[in-house]
């Protein structure tokens, strides 16, 4: 049940994504930039996992989670919301568009949903500071790219987010760490 849970969940978030995106064009500048984030997609996946206490449910939920998502992102995209239709020629459009996004998501959403699940039973920090990494440092790393987010305020936003997502795999980790050691 959880699973499907999280599938619907994913799925809403690449809706709620692309949506948000589509805000850019309504004089909601700094919209386009938040929906072009890649961390929270990762984020997604970890969460994905952390849901599941095997290591091989957890990484093929994460897989799940992230194709969801991007189910998601391509319906609300091809959708009468978005003053467009649902066709073959637009879901070939879309895939085309950037087939790299779904063969990162083939790779990303396995290995971010199996750290959610390590963190979730051995509360593994590895795996989650590599998620608050890719969430802090995406700003950076764009910029190095030569893909900036323009809004000061998102790379902001993104970094400190980043940053309190590690500060609450760290607390969190020693709490459960001295309780382990208590018994």
């Amino acid at each position: 049940m959880i699973s499907f849970v999280v599938v619907i969940a994913a799925f809403a978030f690449g809706a709620a994504d692309q949506y948000v995106g589509s805000l850019g064009g309504h004089g909601v500048a700094w919209a386009a930039q938040v929906s072009l984030l890649s961390a929270p997609w990762l984020v997604l996946a970890f969460l994905a996992g952390c849901t599941q206490r095997a290591p091989r449910p957890a990484a093929v939920l994460g897989l799940g989670a992230t194709l969801a998502a991007l189910l998601g992102y391509l319906l609300m995209t091809l959708s009468p919301i978005e003053q467009a239709t649902l066709s073959i020629r637009g879901v070939e459009g879309f895939v085309r568009s950037d087939p790299f996004v779904f063969l990162g998501g083939a790779f990303t959403g396995p290995l971010f949903g199996w750290f959610g699940q390590q963190w979730r039973v051995q509360r593994a920090w590895a795996g989650a500071l590599v998620s608050a990494a890719m969430v802090c440092l995406e700003p950076a790393i764009r910029d190095l790219a030569g893909q900036a987010i323009t809004s000061r305020r998102v790379a902001l936003a993104e970094v400190g987010a980043g940053l309190a997502l590690a500060a609450y795999f760290a607390v969190a980790a020693r709490r459960w760490r001295l309780a382990e050691q208590r018994g």
